[in-house]
């Protein structure tokens, strides 16, 4: 069961899936998201990281025109996320997975095909088979898992160009997360889908994102590509005593200092040889996360290909 498509959307690669410029939203007198500027090019998979009340719910509204900016603008593949031509090109999986408990999983892929132009009913009851559901069962009686891999028949038979979620496996237990991600790792790299994830398990992260986004008190902090942004860091240790940061780190630029006893630990990025003194090491994803997320006035990181057009051009 597929609707008709009149015309072939346009290729993702025409423009980002996602460019902010100035984006900010301020409910009341607090700014749940303020002077954003990123963008996230087509085809790329993008961990959104942050602390809780960082922005991240909010940006992933946005960008699915479910709030409307105070300041700024956000811009998906090129168009604003309300309009006609660009609204069908999105999906959005929210954390509580708003289902109607008293439909059945059939009921429930029919209401996405009545929906949804480009619906793809063979693609969403095959997400739905692989987890040993029946088109019977009623979501009421799903299990947490089960009701994720629904919601993402859902959002996945829509035939989206940009899939936004937000911390979809958040109730699901480590094997059928496991699962999933492979389920959405699949589908994204077969369909060329730009997805947009929002977890706090960095360790996941690692391996399955290509690309990163990292908010910090509603502000971009690190963004860019994962390789590059690994490539810009070193992780050093060496031996030190005393209180400020050791001397030989004073030509670096310094993203977090540790210590343990005598022994110190940095994340840097270097501008300079690093002194020989001491051991150095490629970090992990992780380790380049928790060091952000742990120093809040670290300064920020936009890779070339995170910098919106108008940064770019300035």
């Amino acid at each position: 069961m597929s609707h008709p498509i009149s015309a072939p959307a346009p290729s993702p690669e025409e423009a980002p899936a996602l460019e902010a410029v100035g984006l900010g939203l301020k409910y009341r007198k607090a700014w749940a998201l303020r002077d954003c500027d990123f963008r996230l090019p087509a085809g790329r998979i993008c961990g959104l990281v942050g602390p809780n009340g960082a922005g991240k719910s909010t940006l992933l509204a946005l960008a699915a025109d479910l709030l409307t900016p105070t300041t700024g603008t956000v811009r998906v593949f090129g168009g604003s996320p309300g309009a006609p031509a660009t609204r069908p090109r999105v999906a959005l999986l929210s954390q509580d997975k708003p289902l109607y408990p008293r439909l059945t999983v059939a009921e429930t892929l029919r209401a996405g095909y009545e929906l949804n132009p480009g619906w793809d009913q063979a693609a969403a009851e095959q997400i739905v088979a692989q987890g040993d559901l029946r088109l019977s069962d009623r979501v009421a009686g799903l299990t947490g898992g089960q009701r994720t891999r629904v919601a993402l028949a859902l959002a996945l038979g829509k035939r989206p160009d940009l899939l936004l979620l937000d911390e979809p496996l958040s109730d699901v237990d480590p094997v059928s997360r496991q699962e999933l991600t492979g389920l959405l790792l699949a589908e994204a790299v077969e369909r060329g889908i730009t997805v947009l994830i929002s977890s706090h398990v960095l360790a996941e992260l690692d391996g399955v994102c290509d690309y990163v986004l990292l908010l910090g008190d509603g502000r971009v902090r690190l963004a860019g590509d994962v390789d590059e942004l690994l490539d810009a860091h070193r992780l050093i240790v060496g031996a030190h005593e005393g209180d400020g940061p050791p001397p030989e780190l004073a030509r670096h630029e310094l993203v977090e200092l540790r210590r343990t006893g005598r022994q110190a630990t940095a994340l840097i990025r270097p501008s300079a040889e690093i002194d020989p003194s001491w051991d150095v090491v490629e970090p992990t994803l992780e380790e380049v996360l928790l060091a952000y997320l742990r120093t809040p006035q670290a300064p920020p990181l936009l890779t070339p290909s995170a910098r919106p057009a108008v940064a770019v051009a300035a």
